[in-house]
Parts: C-alpha cells; sequence; structure tokens
C-alpha cells in the first residue's frame, strides 16, 4: 500500500521557515512540532534563503530560471534537428555531384 504524498502551502512553508530563522529555534524542534521532516524542513530553509520571493512556486507555477532553461533546451533541440538535417542534404548533392 502507498502511502499518500503531503503537500504544505506556501504559506505554511514559509512561515516554517521563519521559525527557525526568525525564532532561532532548532531546526529538528520546528520539524517535531509541525510534524514534518527535518530533511523537508532544510530543504525549505535552503529554498528560501536561496530566493525569497520565488521559494515555493507551487503546482503549475515555475521559476523564471526554470523557464529560460525549458525554453533554452527545447531550441536546442530544434538546432540539434536542423543540423542533423541539412548534414543529410549536404551528404545527398555531394553524391549527386558526382
Amino acid at each position: 500500500m502507498t502511502k499518500k504524498r503531503r503537500s504544505f502551502s506556501q504559506e505554511f512553508k514559509v512561515e516554517a521557515v521563519r521559525m527557525v530563522v526568525d525564532g532561532g529555534s532548532s531546526i529538528s524542534a520546528v520539524a517535531r512540532e509541525l510534524g514534518v521532516s527535518e530533511n523537508g524542513l532544510r530543504r525549505w530553509k535552503e529554498q528560501y534563503e536561496g530566493d525569497a520571493e520565488e521559494a515555493f512556486p507551487g503546482n503549475g507555477r515555475v521559476r523564471s530560471q526554470d523557464e529560460e532553461l525549458r525554453r533554452l533546451r527545447r531550441e536546442v533541440v530544434v538546432l540539434r534537428q536542423e543540423r542533423d538535417i541539412l548534414k543529410k542534404a549536404t551528404a545527398f548533392f555531394a553524391r549527386e555531384s558526382r
């Protein structure tokens, strides 16, 4: 039987991190009090300290850096396809000119 994965709102995560940062409590104490894992709370803290404005984007919302990365990866795929087509065309026309 599989366990259903719990999800927490952005506000919950921000308040949990603030309890650690501003409250001076330890991560383990806050995690026990809130019923979350220490590793999860530690990861939330790292995300929040990295960029508080874009931390915990939630379902369907993507950070601007991640969106740009996706766009660039799609562009790389298209460019590789175009390059491969040009290679094949070059080989075809090289054979035709002989």
